[in-house]
């Protein structure tokens, strides 16, 4: 990988960190002084706190990208440690699912007129899902990869012995 990509990935991951902290410190401050009353439309607190958790699932998600980035840069990706940071992705992106799901559930009683928005909004929660299953090919690949390095080095080492 080179350095400019990762430089630009470091990046984008910073400011989406950044920009995650700023929302959950918002919502924070909303929750904590009342400063902004419910206006019976939606339950806004509700809504709030799932923000808050969907941006500690998205917080998840960058740190362990951040780690796995790391490793490339490295060399070390095709080990074992890096499987900790890939579920750390999956659980991450399952976890955004579940927090997109309770949006779901609590926009739904607003919708009883048009209940296509909250089948969209569950379809949407399905594919979220759908990225977790792909994000889990991509870690059974990794296995694959990782398998056959450790068979390549032992067999490097069989020839180093028989020379």
């Amino acid at each position: 990988m080179g350095k400019l990509a990762v430089r630009a990935l470091r990046a984008v991951l910073v400011v989406m960190f950044t920009g995650t902290l700023f929302v959950q410190a918002s919502m924070l401050w909303v929750l904590v002084s009342g400063a902004d009353p419910e206006d019976g439309t939606l339950p806004l607190t509700a809504l709030r706190v799932i923000t808050l958790l969907g941006m500690v699932s998205v917080q998840v998600a960058l740190f362990c990208v951040w780690r796995l980035v790391t490793m490339v840069r490295r060399g070390t990706v095709f080990s074992h440690a890096a499987f900790r940071y890939v579920d750390g992705v999956i659980g991450a992106i399952v976890s955004a699912a579940l927090v997109w799901f309770a949006v779901t559930a609590v926009n739904a009683p607003g919708q009883r007129e048009d209940p296509g928005v909250t089948v969209i909004m569950a379809g949407i929660g399905v594919g979220i899902l759908g990225v977790a299953l792909i994000v889990l090919v991509l870690r059974m690949l990794l296995a694959q990869a990782v398998a056959r390095d450790g068979e390549a080095t032992r067999m490097r080492a069989e020839l180093d012995e028989v020379i």
